[in-house]
C-alpha cells in the first residue's frame, strides 16, 4: 500500500468514528428530551388541596345561657318576729318535716305571762263551774252566772292569742326537705328577712334555673329541647323546657326558664353552674359547612368546589346563600348539591379555573 492510499484508509477511518460519535450524541440527547417530555406530561402542577364532600345534613341552632341547679322547693326558714336565738335543734344535712321546730327565740317575758295566765284561768274555770252547777239547779242569778262564765272566756282568748305569739319564737321548717344552710348562731340577733338563718331544700325534684335575655322571648317556649352541661364535672344532659315565665324582670330584662333533671342520673348540688344550650332553630335536608370556608366579596357569597375537567380538577367559583350560624358552622340555604366537592384549604392562593390537585 503506498503512502497515498494509507493516507486515505485513515481519513475514511477517522470519519466512520466521528459520525459514530455523533450518532450516539444525537441519540443520548433524543432520549433526554423524550424522557423530559414524558416527565413534564406526567407531572400534575396543581395546587395540593383538600376538600370536603358534602350532603344533606341537620342544622340546630342554640342560645347559651349561665344557670344554676336549684331544689324544687328551696326556701329560708324565717324568724316571725325579732328576737336572739336560744336553741338550735338541727344540723346542717338533717332531714326535716314541714312544721318542725328548727330554733328557739328567748321567749322568758311571754312565757312567764302565760304561766301566770293560766294560774288565772284555773281560778276562773272553777269559779264557772261552781256557778254553773247552781245555775243548773236555778239557784243564784243569772247574771252571776254568765259573768262567770264570760271572765272565763276571755281568759281563754287570751291565752289562745299568747299561745300564738309564743309559737312566733319558734323558726320552723316551711316544707319537707334537707338542711343545707345555717347561718346563725345560739345568742345571736334575728330579724324577719334579714338573714338567713336556715334554708330547706327538697331534691325530690331537681331542676337548672336561668335568666334568659328578654329578646330571645318570642323563640323560647315550653318544650324546647336542651342541652345541660356541668363545666366543673366534666358532664352533660339532655333536656326540655317545662317553664318559661311570662313575666320580664324589669331590673335585668330578663324571663325565668326551668328544667326538671332526672335525680338518679347524677348528684347533683344546690346552686351547681350549669351551661344551657337552649335549641331555638331546626333546619332539616341542609347543607352546612364551617363558616371559615365561607369567602365573600363585594356583592356575594361563594366557596371553591373541585370540578373535573378534560384537563384535571379545576378550582371553580361557586355563588351560595346562607341562613343561620352557630359554634363555627354555617347553614347553606342555595348553592350546593349532593357530592360537591368543597375546597378546604389553599383558599387564599388559587383563583377561579386554577389547576387542583386532590
Amino acid at each position: 500500500m503506498n503512502f497515498t492510499n494509507l493516507m486515505n484508509f485513515k481519513l475514511k477511518n477517522m470519519k466512520l468514528k466521528l459520525l459514530a460519535v455523533l450518532i450516539s450524541i444525537l441519540a443520548i440527547s433524543c432520549g433526554k428530551n423524550n424522557n423530559q417530555k414524558s416527565t413534564s406530561e406526567n407531572e400534575n402542577t396543581g395546587t395540593a388541596v383538600t376538600i370536603l364532600e358534602v350532603k344533606k345534613d341537620t342544622f340546630n341552632h342554640f342560645i347559651e345561657v349561665q344557670g344554676k341547679v336549684d331544689g324544687d322547693q328551696n326556701v329560708v326558714a324565717n324568724p316571725k318576729t325579732p328576737g336572739v336565738i336560744t336553741q338550735i335543734f338541727v344540723n346542717v344535712g338533717d332531714h326535716v318535716s314541714s312544721g318542725q321546730v328548727l330554733a328557739q327565740l328567748d321567749d322568758q317575758i311571754l312565757a312567764q305571762t302565760m304561766k301566770e295566765l293560766k294560774v288565772s284561768l284555773e281560778f276562773l274555770t272553777e269559779i264557772y263551774n261552781k256557778q254553773k252547777n247552781l245555775w243548773d239547779q236555778k239557784i243564784g242569778s243569772e247574771i252571776q252566772y254568765l259573768s262567770a262564765k264570760n271572765n272565763k272566756e276571755s281568759l281563754e282568748n287570751k291565752l289562745k292569742t299568747l299561745q300564738e305569739q309564743l309559737d312566733m319564737y319558734k323558726i320552723t321548717s316551711p316544707i319537707n326537705g334537707t338542711i343545707e344552710e345555717i347561718g346563725v348562731k345560739i345568742g345571736q340577733m334575728v330579724s324577719p328577712g334579714l338573714m338567713v338563718p336556715f334554708r330547706v331544700i327538697n331534691f325530690s325534684k331537681i331542676k337548672v334555673v336561668a335568666d334568659v335575655s328578654e329578646g330571645y322571648s318570642d323563640k323560647i317556649k315550653k318544650g324546647n329541647e336542651l342541652i345541660i352541661k356541668f363545666p366543673d364535672i366534666n358532664r352533660e344532659v339532655k333536656a326540655k323546657v317545662d317553664f318559661a315565665s311570662r313575666y320580664i324582670n324589669p331590673v335585668n330584662r330578663t324571663f325565668l326558664i326551668e328544667a326538671y333533671l332526672n335525680p338518679s342520673e347524677m348528684e347533683y348540688r344546690a346552686n351547681m353552674l350549669a351551661t344551657i344550650q337552649i335549641k331555638d332553630y331546626v333546619s332539616t335536608e341542609v347543607y352546612k359547612l364551617p363558616i371559615n370556608l365561607i369567602l365573600s366579596s363585594e356583592t356575594e357569597k361563594y366557596v371553591f368546589v373541585a370540578k373535573k375537567e378534560a384537563n384535571g380538577w379545576l378550582a371553580k367559583k361557586q355563588t351560595v346563600k346562607i341562613g343561620q350560624t352557630y359554634n363555627g358552622i354555617c347553614e347553606v340555604t342555595s348553592g350546593l348539591e349532593d357530592g360537591d366537592k368543597v375546597l378546604t384549604s389553599g383558599l387564599l392562593e388559587i383563583e377561579d379555573g386554577d389547576l387542583v390537585k386532590l
